[in-house]
């Protein structure tokens, strides 16, 4: 562990190179367990079929190369990071346990001044010229539709669906920007009980960092549960949601200042960023390492660290229109990084959805439910465009589709020694288990023009999870308002009214049905199904939301 170094000693350039080196000395090599658990799964996968030839692809891990080197902070930035290091030294005196979390958060925060100064102030550099990439992947990138600040009025907090309740009896729970992560928390803690499935040590973190949601969550009594809690009943994850609380409001407070400096005509932000593969991945882990609880025994593993990544890339893949338009710093897809890189890293995020969706993925460490309940959270929200961008005018191919063949991978050395993903043909069940012929028939006699469609990716899953033993009748409600929704969308006469329509009732029956999901005897089951459906089926309504196109960037009040 390095020692605390204050963020005015570094020289330009140094935040990310000290950090990159911290989470190299930290991270912990994938355990023999969870290799296990992956050779397992991809035996029983090869047992459902005889070897077909296969095509890998290949990306370096994000560490093997250097951050960008960026603009020293200005004389505001300054000002924001001493005021953030005398609270980091006040949590530290307190609980010298968490001095490496409190490095992260000093380094990181350092990072975000100088990436956001130099995106307003360095010229562009002139565009790369890329060569037109051959791979599976590149070819099949989807032709983005433009977009204007109208298109997301749906993702305001004061609007429908984020005023709704998610859990029936929870008053705390009112909103739904909060019960995604109980209910993540409540998935993991069946076997593996931590107690973090009904405290509030890590949402303190969502109090910061959806602070327009106050009318619905009382961010002050809450806040002083925490802290009374603290000093009561202290626990390692409990000063590191502070550590992670106050990243969550200097990231705020950073986005709000050059927003501001580009309405009033200061600087003009470009609608790129400078962040490049190695960059783009250390700024984004502190928001996102943290604010899932797990052991201290899983949290610098490479399998752990790389599924936090990816959450939050299948995050920036749904919104990143929405983040063009508000400013986002770190989106994916805004940052400077090879086409080629992006559509690499969309690719693994649908890999380790499919792998999420295999039984062998969730023994090995207790936090493995995230990018599966992630995805699902997405697609039942309305927050997100899945649905809305995600349907096109017709559907591809389903013949051999590189997405579809894509083979589940955990994806464990996307920061490390580099990640491979692997295409054949994808191995279907042999015959459907009788919860899962049942939601075939329903769709059959309801939906006949998407039928072959949805009972083919029903043999997909089977292939992946084994037999499906979960709720039928409200399963099906979901799937029927969502994703078969979506595909008879996507084959009818385009029409953006009818997206919307899609889009908007997905929020409207995840207010609905979201509490289904809880049900600790059929709740897994029901969220793996739905995880591949939003995030691995074909059509890829996911993948189809990668797209990017350039508009005029608007800094408004759209929560970023």
């Amino acid at each position: 562990m390095l020692p605390a170094q204050p963020s005015a000693r570094l020289q330009p350039g140094e935040a990310g190179i000290s950090l990159a080196r911290l989470f190299g000395n930290r991270i912990d090599a994938c355990t023999d367990q969870y290799r296990r658990s992956r050779h397992a799964a991809q035996q029983r996968l090869e047992a459902l079929g005889s070897p077909n030839p296969s095509t890998t692809l290949h990306l370096p891990g994000a560490l093997q190369t250097a951050p960008r080197a960026f603009l020293p902070p200005d004389e505001a930035g300054n000002a924001r990071l001493r005021q953030l290091d005398t609270s980091l030294h006040m949590i530290e005196a307190a609980f010298p346990q968490v001095g490496t979390d409190i490095e992260v958060c000093r380094l990181t925060s350092r990072m975000l001044e100088e990436a956001w100064r130099s995106r307003a102030l360095t010229p562009p550099r002139e565009q790369e010229q890329e060569a037109d990439c051959a791979c599976p992947l590149c070819r099949w990138l989807p032709t983005p539709p433009a977009r204007t600040l109208g298109d997301y009025d749906w993702r305001q907090s004061s609007g429908r669906p984020l005023a709704v309740k998610t859990w029936p009896n929870r008053r705390e729970l009112d909103s739904v920007l909060t019960g995604g992560w109980s209910w993540t928390r409540q998935m993991n803690d069946l076997e593996r009980d931590l107690g973090h499935r009904h405290r509030f040590e890590d949402d303190i973190l969502v109090f910061h960092e959806y602070k327009r949601v106050v009318d619905t969550i009382d961010t002050t009594r809450l806040t002083q549960l925490v802290e009374g809690r603290l000093a009561e009943n202290f626990s390692t994850n409990s000063a590191r949601a502070l550590v992670s609380g106050l990243f969550a409001a200097h990231k705020r407070s950073v986005d709000e200042y050059w927003l501001q400096q580009h309405r009033a005509g200061s600087v003009v932000l470009p609608q790129t960023n400078p962040l490049n593969q190695s960059s783009y991945s250390l700024l984004q882990m502190l928001d996102c390492l943290f604010w899932h609880v797990s052991p201290d025994t899983e949290l610098w593993q490479e399998e752990h660290l790389a599924s936090l990544l990816l959450c939050r890339v299948i995050d920036d893949m749904a919104d990143v229109r929405a983040d063009a338009l508000t400013g986002e710093i770190s989106n994916f897809w805004l940052a400077e990084m090879p086409t080629h890189t992006k559509a690499f890293y969309a690719a693994c995020a649908i890999a380790l959805v499919k792998y999420g969706c295999t039984p062998e993925a969730h023994s090995p460490m207790w936090n493995t439910w995230l990018l599966t309940t992630t995805i699902v959270w997405m697609g039942l929200t309305g927050r997100h465009a899945l649905w809305f961008d995600g349907i096109t005018q017709g559907l591809p191919p389903a013949e051999e589709c590189p997405l579809c063949d894509l083979q589940p991978n955990a994806c464990t050395g996307i920061l490390t020694h580099g990640t491979t993903l692997t295409l054949t043909k994808r191995p279907t069940a042999p015959a459907l288990s009788a919860r899962t012929a049942e939601l075939s028939a329903r769709c059959r006699a309801q939906y006949p023009r998407t039928w072959p469609l949805f009972d083919a990716e029903l043999h997909a899953f089977e292939a992946l999870h084994g037999p499906w033993n979960g709720n039928t009748d409200s399963t099906w409600e979901i799937l029927r308002r969502t994703y078969i929704a979506a595909v008879e969308a996507s084959s009818a006469a385009p029409s953006q009214a009818h997206a919307r329509d899609v889009q908007q009732d997905a929020g409207r029956v995840g207010a609905e049905m979201f509490h289904t999901l809880h049900d600790p005897r059929t709740g897994r089951e029901d969220t793996t199904l739905l995880a591949y459906m939003f995030g691995g089926a074909h059509p890829h309504f996911l993948w189809n939301a990668t797209g990017y196109r350039p508009t005029g960037l608007e800094g408004d009040w759209l929560d970023g």
